[in-house]
Parts: structure tokens; C-alpha cells; sequence
């Protein structure tokens, strides 16, 4: 009899630490399963924020940037030297002057088709040079 209540202590006991263990697994794999979808997520998040710092780092960019602030072109630069002395001649930096708009073309309407047409012949004038054909009457 105690032989047989030990071996029904030790099978329930190691259904019960099975059953924790598999609870503790699954409850890894949902935390697995969750913290990947926010990776992903923040990926997506990183990959756009990259894409707005290249757009605004580019060159066309800063410089429209620049102009909407008021700054223009440096000229040429000037150096100092360890003694002193200047290499190049300083100048007052001045705004280029402003591009003068292209015009744009205007659209030009489109043909107005004819009102009616005739079932003899083309709807419209024959080009010049050609003939016109004579409509033969039917009978």
C-alpha cells in the first residue's frame, strides 16, 4: 500500500510541474509572439523617421530651408593664419537675385466635334487639294 501511494505521489507530481511548465512555455511563446509584432512596428516607425531626416537632409531641401530663413550664399572664404594674417579678401555676402517665374503655357481648348454629320461623306471639310467626292442620289 505505501509503495502504491508513492508512485500515485510521484505520477501526480509530475503531471502537476509537466502542466507548469507547459503553462510557463506558452505564456513565453505569447510574450515572444507580442514582442516581435512591436519590433516590427518599430521598424516601420525607424525606416519612416529615416526616410523624413533623408528628405530634409538633402541638398535641394536644406537649401529651400535656407532661403525660407533669410540666409544666402557665403562668397569666397577667408582663412586666418597663425600670425594673423588673412588669405582672401572679406566681403559682405549678398542674396543672388530671384529667379524670374517661366511662364506657363496656356491649355488650348480642345476642338469642338461637329454638330452634325453627314451620311454621305466625311463629317467635316475635305483638306484642300482633294476632291470632294459627288454624293450619287440613291434610288
Amino acid at each position: 500500500m505505501p509503495f502504491v501511494l508513492l508512485v500515485v505521489a510521484l505520477l501526480a507530481g509530475g503531471l502537476i510541474s509537466l502542466l507548469l511548465l507547459n503553462s510557463a512555455l506558452n505564456q513565453g511563446s505569447f510574450q515572444l509572439s507580442r514582442l516581435k509584432k512591436e519590433t516590427t512596428a518599430l521598424t516601420d516607425e525607424q525606416q519612416a523617421l529615416q526616410r523624413d531626416v533623408d528628405a530634409y537632409s538633402a541638398p535641394d531641401a536644406l537649401q529651400r530651408r535656407a532661403r525660407e530663413l533669410g540666409l544666402v550664399p557665403g562668397g569666397s572664404p577667408v582663412f586666418l593664419g597663425p600670425e594673423g594674417r588673412t588669405a582672401g579678401s572679406p566681403a559682405v555676402a549678398e542674396a543672388p537675385p530671384a529667379p524670374s517665374p517661366t511662364p506657363t503655357p496656356t491649355p488650348t481648348p480642345p476642338a469642338a466635334p461637329a454638330a452634325t454629320q453627314n451620311p454621305d461623306g466625311p463629317a467635316g471639310p475635305a483638306p484642300s487639294g482633294t476632291p470632294q467626292p459627288t454624293p450619287t442620289p440613291s434610288r
